[in-house]
């Protein structure tokens, strides 16, 4: 190690404050606690820096699970664990891009919002948003993008993949753990059926299996092999498990847009008319079973005519609506959509969440029309600039899964809430930008 270090600065520093922390804890011993808070933190860069794959890979599964859930229920700070995670994987990307080389990222989404904090400034905050607050929100709403500054090694980017195809089977089994345990069910009831939440929330878990299934089908047409069915296969159980109606039906059109319109050297009409036909024989055998299945909640909802509901979505947007009349242009900066509605208010409390569940018009809110504007502008961007450079199938089904994307959030969270970071650090995995070179096939 030492012998390394003399050919990495980075590592001889990280050598010479560990000495440093150690000194300080033998000869003060009052300070020795955060002195080996600080040891343990250093020691985490150090490893994350020599190895920024397996960080990346460890802050993936650590994301999946949701600890803000599971670990909030042991010790509360919700908040503040979402916060930890959002940092982590900053640490994670800037340690990663000083090792393996950062890049300008023209059209990353996080400027967006960047301008938004400026412009709340200069107009003034929504009531209760203070500086502090905003500029906290800044930082947690750029982090999922801060992959976009990184420059991906192979090796990271089949990581990231596989990462966010098990992810969901990961989250599943340590469910069952923390429900034999006895610190949280592994599975819930609304109204009647039965929603599988694992260590997260049946609705995040539903976007984590979405998201495999979308990364599952991009592999396959960038590799052929066809253990990805297989993985789509078990997070469409997971999905449908959850009872999450959104991201069933946006992963149901992606699929089926893979195998009725998607050009590939790997999908034969054989396997095509296989495939549908698999697809087909489930959803007959759920129509014959019907009466049998109310216990999932999908065929549960499509029983009552509730199918379509929005589970109250509806009431909480007005209160959205005429903050973004109050400022319609600029908007009252980053982090005003978590103070319109206060989580203590009546509405607030009925619904259980103060999030619009609209992103946008959260989005309008804090932004206003420019900044809306500017960001999912960027997004497009973003996308449109990085999936040039893919063959013809992964470049349609990715732009498809963003257009999918776009769809949701006009009633999830898609943004804000932490499923964002497995997401677009995917995404990232996916586009190759002109910068870079070809991802290994």
């Amino acid at each position: 190690m030492i012998r390394a270090a003399r050919r990495d600065p980075v590592a001889l520093a990280a050598l010479g404050l560990l000495a440093g922390f150690g000194a300080i804890g033998w000869t003060l011993p009052a300070l020795i606690a955060p002195v080996l808070i600080l040891i343990t933190l250093g020691l985490a860069a150090a490893v994350a820096y020599a190895r920024p794959v397996g960080a990346m890979v460890a802050w993936l599964v650590v994301v999946e699970t949701t600890p803000e859930m599971w670990l909030s229920d042991l010790i509360g700070d919700h908040e503040l664990i979402i916060a930890l995670l959002k940092t982590a994987g900053l640490l994670i990307v800037g340690l990663a891009a000083l090792r393996d080389g950062a890049r300008a990222d023209r059209f990353n989404p996080s400027y967006a919002f960047l301008w938004m904090f400026g412009t709340g400034i200069i107009h003034g905050f929504w009531p209760g948003l203070t500086l502090v607050a905003s500029f906290r929100s800044l930082v947690g709403s750029a982090a999922p993008f801060a992959a976009g500054y990184l420059r991906l090694t192979g090796a990271m980017r089949r990581a990231i993949i596989r990462c966010t195809i098990v992810g969901p089977s990961i989250t599943v089994g340590y469910g069952a753990v923390l429900d034999a345990l006895g610190v949280r069910p592994l599975y819930g009831t609304q109204l009647g059926a039965i929603r599988l939440a694992a260590s997260s929330a049946p609705a995040f878990l539903g976007g984590f299996a979405m998201m495999a299934i979308f990364a599952g089908l991009i592999a396959f047409l960038a590799d052929g092999r066809a253990r990805q069915w297989g993985w789509v296969g078990v997070n469409y159980l997971i999905l449908v498990a959850t009872g999450a109606r959104s991201p069933l039906a946006m992963a149901v059109l992606v699929t089926l847009a893979t195998l009725l319109a998607t050009p590939s050297r790997f999908l034969s009409g054989r396997r095509r008319v296989v495939l549908l036909a698999l697809g087909g024989a489930g959803l007959g055998f759920v129509l014959m079973a019907g009466s049998a299945l109310h216990f999932i909640r999908v065929v549960d909802l499509i029983h009552l005519g509730d199918a379509e509901s929005l589970s109250n979505r509806q009431l909480i947007w007005p209160f959205f609506e005429a903050a973004a009349w109050q400022s319609p242009v600029i908007g009252w900066g980053v982090g005003a959509g978590k103070v319109v509605v206060a989580l203590k208010s009546h509405i607030g409390r009925f619904l259980g969440t103060n999030a619009a569940h609209n992103e946008y018009l959260r989005i309008t809110v804090e932004g206003g029309v420019i900044g809306a504007v500017a960001l999912f502008g960027m997004i497009t961007m973003w996308l449109w600039r990085g999936s040039a450079a893919l063959a013809v199938g992964p470049r349609r089904i990715i732009r498809l899964v963003f257009l999918a994307f776009a769809v949701q959030s006009f009633t999830d969270n898609t943004l804000i809430a932490t499923t964002s970071l497995v997401f677009f650090t995917w995404a990232r995995a996916v586009l190759v930008n002109p910068d870079e070179s070809p991802p290994a096939a």
